[in-house]
């Protein structure tokens, strides 16, 4: 029997099947007033990281049946061998091994007869050595003057892990450094980032596997001849340019000086990389202790997953949550909603995340799915999202589960500006819960001077139907063991869905067809030939472009 067959075929899903019709249309405020004890009760802690999950439309009873769910799956075994370096990333035949970036234990961790872990001590040795050099300022440009810009090139996993990590631990920079993300293969991106630095004092990373990745070598050609064109010349290359990178003699043949290039590793997906020399702009920014704190906060949520009881332990109740809203009641989204400015980049991660991962309808056993996989992941910060997308969440025709993020205390304390943040957060959250009925609305409108005649046109209008589901994540203050711990988090609810499910969220074959393509939809736009042979569609754009190209 399949991987899919198995799932939905199994007793405890028809339980579930059932139990969602007997529980699906109760009002969660019903359940508030039966148990005093609920917040308590759906409520748990780990590595500093606080979360009430009170506010979901599950009982205790739910909860059980999940984790019947995940046990049978067989969800601590897969989760022991991820961390143990089996290789579950089948379709690559590697294992998925981004927990040993943050490995703090004394425990060996082998790959192909090998420890890893004494490779991973010597990089971030070779990571804190640089850093010291660049930060004070004993390696400098090729004027002698001190680097005071950083660009990091780069795409995916190794633009968006950084990028978040660079503005949640914004309070931590402390070297004067402007920290420069390049990404997107777009000349107006590149343009305004260039024409703001000096070539004397800007150092470049160039962030790829492969030394091939096409957005990342263009960009990273396009600085170069920048470079060069400006001031710069071809021996003074090594002292502005480094590498993160297994293609070393690509990374050399550029110009790279070889002791300035920093490994990757196959066990690593992109998306997981932030922790590995992928993160060097970050540590560059906030000093290598508070990254080593980083992966601390990482490490402490690894070990809570890999040994906390299921039902006690957080990744795995969010990835449960999430099944039970996507397979049982149809939802297709998630949004994620950080109060906490440092935060505003957690959302496009998370898509990368989530998305990148369990975008999957081939189970790994090569056969389709037969129920929905990963959500599409969405949101954005603050109060801002409250005056744009909130009103879909609270009246539109469909609910997206939500997961509130907040800080506790702010590393800017202004009058009573955090209490008012906090106060946003807890009321939306509030009010997702128990709406307002077409009687209150009625009343609040008579009572606001309104004849009953208009009232009753405009009550229905303004009632909002409540019982729609969130998450609560909160913590004392955004600090580095904090921002470590909250990706990891992540990080470990989407594997254990994956796993759930069983599909391989360590892949991500979509993402390649795409640059497939691209190359010969490319030669075609650089072609004087008319195009005819893509489809129709891609025809006439590229034939659209060389009109508008020419008349230029």
């Amino acid at each position: 029997m399949s991987l899919a067959s198995s799932l939905i075929q199994s007793e405890i899903w028809k339980t579930l099947q059932i139990h969602h019709e007997q529980i699906g249309n109760d009002h969660m405020l019903d359940w508030f007033k039966q148990d005093p004890n609920r917040f308590e009760n759906f409520h748990l802690d780990a590595a500093g990281l606080s979360l009430d999950y009170s506010k979901n439309r599950v009982t205790k009873e739910t909860i059980g049946y999940l984790l019947q769910l995940a046990e049978q799956r067989e969800l601590p075994a897969q989760i022991e061998a991820m961390f143990n370096g089996e290789s579950i990333n089948r379709s690559e035949n590697r294992p998925a091994l981004h927990t040993a970036l943050r490995n703090f234990s004394d425990r060996q961790i082998m790959v192909d007869g090998t420890d890893i872990m004494p490779e991973i001590r010597e990089t971030v040795q070779r990571m804190e050595e640089f850093c010291w050099k660049i930060r004070r300022n004993q390696w400098r440009g090729y004027s002698n003057a001190p680097f005071t810009d950083v660009v990091s090139i780069g795409i995916g996993g190794s633009f968006l892990g950084p990028k978040l990590g660079s503005s949640a631990l914004k309070p931590y920079w402390d070297s004067g450094l402007n920290i420069h993300y390049l990404a997107n293969i777009d000349g107006t991106h590149i343009t305004e980032i260039l024409k703001r630095l000096n070539p004397a004092t800007t150092l470049f990373i160039i962030q790829s596997k492969s030394f091939g990745t096409q957005e990342t070598l263009k960009n990273a050609m396009a600085c170069r001849s920048w470079f060069l064109n400006n001031g710069g010349s071809e021996e003074y290359l090594a002292k502005h340019f480094t590498a993160v990178s297994s293609n070393v003699e690509k990374a050399v043949e550029f110009g790279i000086a070889e002791e300035n290039i920093f490994p990757m590793w196959d066990w690593v997906g992109g998306r997981y990389s932030m922790w590995s020399a992928i993160g060097l702009p970050l540590a560059l920014a906030i000093g290598i202790d508070n990254f080593r704190d980083l992966l601390r906060g990482a490490h402490a949520m690894d070990e809570h997953f890999r040994t906390a009881p299921l039902a006690q332990n957080m990744p795995v109740i969010m990835a449960l949550l999430g099944i039970w809203y996507v397979n049982f009641f149809g939802v297709n989204s998630h949004a994620i909603l950080p109060y906490d400015h440092y935060l505003r980049s957690l959302p496009a991660h998370l898509q990368q995340l989530d998305m990148e991962s369990n975008g999957k309808s081939i189970t790994l056993d090569g056969q389709p799915v037969q129920y929905n996989t990963g959500p599409v992941i969405w949101g954005g910060v603050g109060t801002n999202g409250q005056h744009a997308f909130h009103q879909l969440l609270h009246q539109g025709t469909h609910f997206s589960p939500c997961d509130f993020i907040m800080p506790m205390c702010s590393h800017n304390p202004i009058d009573n500006f955090h209490a008012m943040l906090v106060s946003n957060c807890l009321s939306q959250s509030q009010a997702l819960l128990q709406g307002k009925s077409e009687e209150d609305a009625m009343e609040e409108l008579v009572a606001g001077g309104m004849s009953q005649a208009q009232a009753m046109v405009l009550a229905r209008q303004k009632m909002i139907p409540g019982n729609r589901p969130s998450n609560t994540l909160y913590f004392p203050k955004s600090t580095p063991q904090i921002v470590g711990a909250l990706i990891a988090l992540y990080e470990h609810k989407v594997a254990a869905q994956g796993m759930i499910w069983g599909v391989n969220s360590f892949d991500q074959w979509g993402v390649e067809l795409g640059k497939q393509l691209g190359g010969k939809v490319l030669s075609a736009l650089e072609s004087d030939q008319i195009p005819s042979h893509f489809d129709g569609s891609t025809n006439g754009l590229v034939r659209a472009f060389h009109k508008m190209q020419s008349q230029l």
